[in-house]
């Protein structure tokens, strides 16, 4: 097994521990859904699972990304980053709640850096969706 192979299971294994982790969160929750969301955008990069979580300027800014990314193959070839995050503030309204965490990103070969995501959420029916994300350094 390749180093790079080792790295991607390696991604693979803690995307879905924390998938595990947030399992006992109501997948149709505010939190569930964001945590969902951040699984699906940061750590497995893959925007397509990412978009049915998505509404309003959040759809808008993935499909950007989407258009932005478009030829760029991700693959199990692509060095995946480790995220670690935690929640570092949470504000909520009725049918709306944003949320503000800490990460720290390890980028194979490419260093550690640390990002803040404010991340909201809001109802739409009966059904929590993302509908706006930023990141700040």
């Amino acid at each position: 097994m390749t180093l790079s192979t080792r790295r991607n299971l390696l991604a693979f294994v803690l995307a879905g521990a924390a998938i595990a982790a947030f399992g006992c969160t109501d997948s149709n929750s505010a939190r569930g859904v964001v945590d969902r969301f951040i699984a699906a955008h940061y750590m497995a990069i893959d925007l397509k699972a990412a978009e049915p979580l998505c509404t309003g300027l959040a759809l808008e800014k993935l499909h950007e990304e989407m258009k932005l990314t478009e030829g760029q193959a991700i693959d199990d070839s692509t060095r995946k980053p480790i995220i670690h995050y935690k929640l570092t503030a949470k504000r909520e309204t009725p049918g709306h709640v944003e949320y503000l965490f800490r990460a720290t990103i390890d980028v194979p070969d490419g260093g550690t850096f640390e990002k803040k995501w404010m991340i909201t959420a809001r109802k739409q029916s009966n059904l929590w969706k993302v509908s706006n994300f930023s990141e700040y350094d």
